[in-house]
Parts: structure tokens; C-alpha cells; sequence
């Protein structure tokens, strides 16, 4: 059974969005730009590493990355049974996972980004990863530290997040070393995320929420907060602002999500810092991250080879060989030309038109034939044609 999860802030990269900009999925930057009032694609091509570590402009930047990463793997037909995300990645969680829409997804992460920024800049904060030392000596060192300094992040063995005031951050550095801690190391981040120094950032944050249409969930997403899956909306609108000062609990998150049968962990947006967790964390696991376009086709081999040696894998697969061309949009679905089956379509071929919008193949192969009839109503991500490229 496939994971989805996806990555949070401190995973971007600048230029990340390169690889991305001539592929059919791209075309979610221009509308979270025009959602957000921000302008996305600059962020994903342009800004620098220290433009990018701001809180503002990495969250969005990373969301919008991992829906497109999202969107690209969706047209291959390959779906999950569970979705999760890291901190800020359980807001693309949501929404991969119908929760909330893309639109809504945009925005509530604008403003969860703002919000942070706010709170950071109202009171200084930092981060530290305190390596090679147990869950419970690393409390104690935060605990016998006098000062503002917690446990932020769970995210494997030997592997803890620290977060509060830079000067209790530098005592509980060296407690943690007294009690054992192999080696502790500074977080390059604007504040010190999922602590009470973050409770302004909630109190706004949670209005953002409750004016937000939260469904339920096509598939079960398991919550930072206590690890668990939650599929009621009611659930989330408290999960999801109690997440800003409450530690990320992803080392749980990844042990419950493999109980539940997950044997595939898909790490979905820039960089593989979830699939070193994964790796770290679960025996007999697969672990695969996918960022640029050529990790799709990768995917796809990964996965088809998993099936072919007996590995387990539920969901609808397509093997290797075979592409789906997805709709773009909502509207009537109308063939282009008089394709028939085995005729060969190259990359940017019109396969038809879905409204006003052309539908267009991202991939080369031979038609195995359309999966949507003339004058049909698809809608957004619909398969509309299916391909064999071998």
C-alpha cells in the first residue's frame, strides 16, 4: 500500500521549479500566483537561498512544489491509500487528499506563512537537530535547561528537532551533549516553529481555518500532532492550528501509517529529507522521493519492478510502459482529429480540448485509446487518454 507524504519547510532549493517549467503541471504556479498575490514563479526560479528561508516566502514556495510534483504523478494513474506531511507538508497533505482545494490550500498556507513570520519576528527564535540521542534524554535536557527551549520535532531515532530562545537553545545543545548526544547541529530557520513561541501565529492562523471549507478526506490522513489518521473535518480544524505549537510527532506518524500497511513511501516536492526519515525509522520499507520530472519515470520503474518480484502494491498502478493524459480543467471533453488506436502521439500533441482549454500529451507513445467520450463533462485531473510508450 502507497504513503503520499510530503515535505516542510527547509526542504527548498533555489531554482527548483527549473525542471518543472515546461511540463503541463506547471501551469498550478500561475494559479496559486493568482490566488496567493505572490508571484510563485519568481520564488521557484529565481529567489536566492536566503529570499527562500523566509518563512513567507519557503512555505509557499514548498507547497506550491510539491502540488505540482502531486499533479505530475497523478496523471500516471498512481494513487495512495494514505497521505501524511511534515509541519507545513500536512497542508499539502490536505489537499492532496480532497480535504481542502488547491485554491483554499494556497491561501491558508500565504497566510500560515505570514503568520509565522509575524510571530517570529515579534519573538526571536531558533532551531537545533540534537543527533544520536533517545526521545526521552533530549526532554530531559530541554527540561533542565533554564529557559524557553522544547522538543519541536520527533522525526526518527536518534534524530530530535529542539526549538526557543537562541540562548536556551546553546544550554540545551551542551546538556544534550553531557547526556550522550553524538553531535548537535544549528537549523539555518527564522524562529522556533512548533513551540508556544508560535501560539500569535495560531490565534491567526485559526481564523484562516475557520472560514475555510474542510471536507472530508478521499483517503486517511494521519495528523502531526498525535500521529494518528483522521478523516472527520471537525477533527481538523483543531488539528490543524493546534500543529503550530505542538512537536511534529513523524517518527509515530511513520510507524502508524506502516501498521496500517503502508509498504511504499512516496515523498512528494524538493529534496528526500522524509525519505532518509523513512529509511531510518522502517525495516522492509520502499522509499522513493520524487522532485524533478525524470523521478516520475524512475517511480513508475520502481514500482512496476516492486510488482513483478512479488512486492505488494494497491492502488491503481499503471506498469511502466503506460501514461494517462489527465483533463486540466473542469468542462466538455472534445477529441482532436481522428486518432485511432497504435497511432503514435509525441509530447505536446493535442489529444483534444476540455472548454477553452487545449489538452496536450506530456509524454510520446502510441494511443491505446481515450478514456472520455465526445461531448462528455470531465472534470480537473480526469483521465482523458491512455498511452503505452515502449
Amino acid at each position: 500500500m502507497i504513503a503520499f507524504t510530503f515535505p516542510g519547510q527547509g526542504s527548498q532549493a533555489p531554482g527548483m521549479g527549473e525542471a518543472w517549467r515546461d511540463h503541463p503541471s506547471w501551469e498550478l504556479v500561475t494559479e496559486a500566483s493568482d490566488v496567493s498575490g505572490r508571484d510563485v514563479e519568481a520564488l521557484l526560479l529565481e529567489a536566492d537561498a536566503e529570499s527562500l528561508t523566509e518563512t513567507r516566502n519557503s512555505q509557499l514556495a514548498t507547497f506550491v512544489h510539491s502540488m505540482v510534483v502531486l499533479d505530475a504523478v497523478e496523471r500516471t494513474g498512481i494513487e495512495p491509500a494514505f497521505h501524511a506531511g511534515h509541519s507545513l507538508g500536512e497542508y499539502s497533505a490536505l489537499t492532496a487528499a480532497g480535504a481542502i482545494s488547491f485554491e483554499d490550500g494556497v491561501a491558508l498556507v500565504a497566510e500560515r506563512g505570514n503568520a509565522m513570520q509575524g510571530a517570529a519576528d515579534a519573538q526571536k527564535g531558533t532551531m537545533a537537530a540534537v543527533l544520536g540521542l533517545d526521545d526521552d534524554q533530549v526532554e530531559i535536557a530541554c527540561s533542565r535547561t533554564d529557559g524557553d527551549v522544547w522538543v519541536a520535532n520527533y522525526n526518527a531515532p536518534g534524530q530530535v528537532v529542539i526549538a526557543g530562545s537562541p540562548e536556551a537553545i546553546e544550554l540545551a545543545s551542551a546538556e544534550a551533549k553531557s547526556l550522550g548526544a553524538k553531535r548537535v547541529m544549528a537549523i539555518k530557520v527564522g524562529g522556533a516553529f512548533h513551540t508556544p513561541f508560535m501560539s500569535q501565529a495560531r490565534d491567526r492562523l485559526r481564523k484562516a481555518i475557520d472560514d475555510t471549507e474542510i471536507r472530508e478526506p478521499n483517503r486517511p490522513v494521519f495528523a502531526n500532532v498525535d500521529g494518528l489518521a483522521h478523516t472527520e473535518p471537525s477533527d481538523w480544524t483543531s488539528l490543524m492550528g493546534a500543529q503550530l505549537t505542538s512537536p511534529v510527532r513523524w517518527r509515530h506518524t511513520l510507524h502508524n501509517l506502516h501498521e496500517a500497511g503502508a509498504t511504499v513511501f512516496l515523498e512528494l516536492g524538493p529534496g528526500t529529507i522524509l525519505t532518509g526519515m523513512a529509511k531510518r525509522t522502517l525495516k522492509g520499507t520502499t522509499n522513493i522521493g520524487v522532485s524533478k520530472p525524470g523521478d516520475v519515470d524512475k517511480l513508475l520503474e520502481s514500482l512496476s519492478h516492486a510488482t513483478e518480484t512479488g512486492g505488494v502494491v494497491e492502488g491503481e498502478v499503471l506498469y511502466a510502459v503506460e501514461r494517462l493524459v489527465v483533463s486540466p480543467a473542469n468542462g466538455v471533453f472534445e477529441p482532436a482529429g481522428s486518432a485511432t488506436i497504435n497511432d503514435t502521439i509525441s509530447r505536446g500533441d493535442l489529444v483534444g480540448t476540455v472548454g477553452e482549454h487545449d489538452v496536450r500529451s506530456p509524454f510520446s507513445g502510441k494511443l491505446q485509446g481515450l478514456l472520455a467520450m465526445q461531448g462528455e463533462r470531465v472534470t480537473t485531473s480526469q483521465p482523458i487518454a491512455w498511452l503505452r510508450v515502449d
